[in-house]
């Protein structure tokens, strides 16, 4: 099978970079709102926006959740 001309192993090679640095943006905000008190949401709702809206749930929580030091 093939999508726009490339193999399934080439597609994965090109996708591999971002599968991983979304996971890693996934532990780092998961880790960070265990540490630290949210902002405008319970804790079980941003843990739930960071894991199923993609990265940008992860995004969401850095800019919206997390308190100013």
């Amino acid at each position: 099978m093939t999508f726009a001309g490339m193999s399934f192993a080439e597609l994965l090679q090109l996708l591999a970079p971002l599968i991983v640095a979304e996971v890693a943006l996934k532990i780092y905000c998961l880790v960070a709102l265990a540490r630290t008190e949210p902002r405008a949401l319970p804790r079980w709702a941003w843990a739930l926006i960071i894991l199923v809206v993609s990265a940008l749930g992860s995004i969401a929580y850095l800019v919206f959740g997390r308190k100013r030091d």
